[in-house]
């Protein structure tokens, strides 16, 4: 099978630091995988870098065998990669509406922008009754679905997650992990960051454990969840 998103040998460091080592992913077309790992394992890292919001020390990134190490966020964004960022990172200040709306930087056409804002607002109609609120008074979970809405005006073929279930209440975890399989069904292709390694792997079709900015382990989800390295370190000796 081809791989939509292909990562080798990519290493990054902060100054002197490495913080991501050799590592080497793939993800293909329809996939969801998953990289697991503790705070500080390398996990945003190596999505910052697919971004280009973080400089690559070396290796390569291509994407339908486009090789895209070097590129703009914006041109990056363009070729169809969306983001999903840690702690959803909305503009507090301004409403559902504006941020849905500047989540289609990159769509040139207006009318398709409009076409896609309405399309978002008829799939989740939370935001339609939210639209002119300010999203920083909207309770986490809500802006959770603002984030991937917004993301997804962009109409892209592979969305990047970063930890997306993080401080929220169990059901809304719920609903957030229900949400990322449904997107994922729609067919697009999803690379997500977690530490929430029960819920991740009952989702996902693939999976990486990180640690120390390189990859440990790697295999299907069921083999992970079975995995005593994985147990050990994230699910308390037990699944």
């Amino acid at each position: 099978m081809t791989a939509v998103l292909s990562i080798r040998d990519l290493q990054v460091s902060y100054g002197a630091v490495p913080a991501v080592r050799g590592v080497d992913l793939e993800l293909h077309k329809g996939e969801l995988r998953v990289i697991l790992g503790a705070n500080g394992a390398g996990k945003t890292t190596i999505l910052k870098a697919l971004l280009g919001l973080q400089k690559a020390t070396s290796g390569s990134v291509q994407f339908d065998g486009r090789p895209i190490l070097g590129m703009t966020p914006q041109q990056i964004n363009k070729l169809g990669i969306s983001w999903v960022p840690e702690g959803r990172q909305l503009w507090s200040n301004l409403s559902v509406y504006d941020n849905l709306l500047l989540g289609g930087f990159g769509v040139a056409d207006k009318a398709v922008r409009r076409r896609e804002i309405e399309r978002m607002l008829e799939r989740f109609p939370l935001l339609r009754q939210r639209s002119r609120q300010l999203a920083g008074s909207l309770s986490g979970g809500e802006q959770s679905l603002v984030a991937v809405a917004r993301a997804l005006i962009s109409q892209p073929r592979v969305l990047l997650m970063d930890e997306p279930s993080l401080g929220l209440a169990p059901l809304m975890v719920k609903q957030i992990f229900d949400l990322v399989q449904e997107v994922n069904a729609a067919g697009v292709s999803i690379l997500l960051v977690e530490q929430n390694a029960r819920q991740a792997l009952q989702v996902a079709d693939w999976g990486y454990l990180l640690e120390n900015g390189a990859i440990v382990t790697q295999g299907s989800a069921a083999d992970l969840s079975q995995s005593s390295t994985v147990q050990d370190v994230f699910l308390g000796g037990s699944i």
